[in-house]
């Protein structure tokens, strides 16, 4: 007797239910544990851990890390990371990017009278290129270099101004007739980062004014098109989960590392060599280095004494 075709329907979903949940839901995942016994690929598997001489575990060679003190403040005798975005910075359960673009340049400045009680102002927020300026500046105060970049005021937020007066038809302010820095604070900054623009004054801006009707201005500054302070240490990686630094940021950091360990910087800068992968097949991605595995050289071979 022939079946309904409703329930041969129904038979046939059924055996691709139970076939489908036994392919994908018992064999691949026991293939795929099997796998990760294979010889070479094991200690990947277990999260490439990397431990001391002591046998202590102080983190994965894969995942980034901090090396601050409690208050965030960087320890001088270590290499420090990329900056992170993940999280409170290197979470791997919030793993990911700013999503900022370089159309971010703008900042949406705290209330001053939270901040003046010590509070703080959720709806304030730092466009990626404050960000990046701040970050470079502490950097180079940190390694005792320049810190200046391109289209970032000396006091370390994004260069911009608001240029307020009649468009041509290109939507352009030819002839402004008010400039403001939109990103420095009245109360917070003694003076703009420039005196004027084309002949009027330059005023800070003022919290809760309406500055979108004015035409938004980045200023490149006098600052070298190829700051001292590198990409890398001032930006944040898309994972923010990143190991690595560039040969050039190690570079910035080792005379830092060599006064504080006490040790000559030749040592130091042997030492980087040692951490540094190349690229990838040879021509994948830029050449690397691990800051995990190179602090620990540091503390194996040039123990810190502070």
């Amino acid at each position: 007797m022939r079946l309904p075709s409703w329930i041969r329907q129904h038979l046939a979903a059924l055996r691709a239910l139970l076939v489908l949940t036994v392919i994908l839901g018992i064999v691949y995942p026991v293939a795929i544990w099997a796998v990760a016994f294979i010889p070479g690929l094991h200690h990947r598997a277990e999260g490439s851990m990397v431990k001391t001489a002591d046998g202590r575990v102080v983190g994965s060679r894969i995942i980034g890390q901090s090396f601050t003190d409690k208050d965030g403040d960087p320890l001088k005798q270590y290499f420090q990371s990329r900056p992170s975005n993940a999280g409170d910075g290197y979470d791997p359960t919030s793993t990911g990017a700013s999503n900022l673009g370089p159309e971010s340049i703008v900042d949406t400045l705290p209330d001053p009278a939270l901040v003046k009680a010590g509070k703080e102002d959720e709806n304030a927020k730092t466009g990626l290129l404050t960000q990046v300026c701040t970050r470079s500046r502490a950097v180079g105060r940190l390694e005792g270099v320049s810190g200046a970049r391109p289209f970032c005021t000396p006091g370390g937020v994004g260069a911009v101004l608001a240029l307020i007066g009649p468009r041509d038809g290109r939507g352009h302010v030819t002839h402004p007739t008010r400039v403001v820095s939109l990103n420095e604070e009245c109360g917070v900054v003694a003076k703009p980062f420039v005196a004027a623009y084309d002949g009027v004054p330059v005023e800070c801006a003022k919290y809760g004014e309406d500055y979108t009707k004015g035409e938004v201005v980045p200023v490149r500054g006098d600052a070298p098109a190829h700051p001292v302070v590198p990409a890398d240490a001032v930006t944040a990686s898309g994972s923010g989960l990143d190991p690595h630094i560039s040969p050039a940021y190690a570079r910035l950091q080792a005379p830092r590392i060599a006064r504080t360990r006490g040790v000559p910087e030749q040592r130091v800068l042997d030492a980087i060599k040692d951490n540094e992968d190349g690229r990838v097949l040879g021509f994948v991605g830029a050449p690397r280095v691990n800051v995990l595995t190179l602090n620990i050289e540091l503390d194996k071979k040039y123990p810190y004494r502070g």
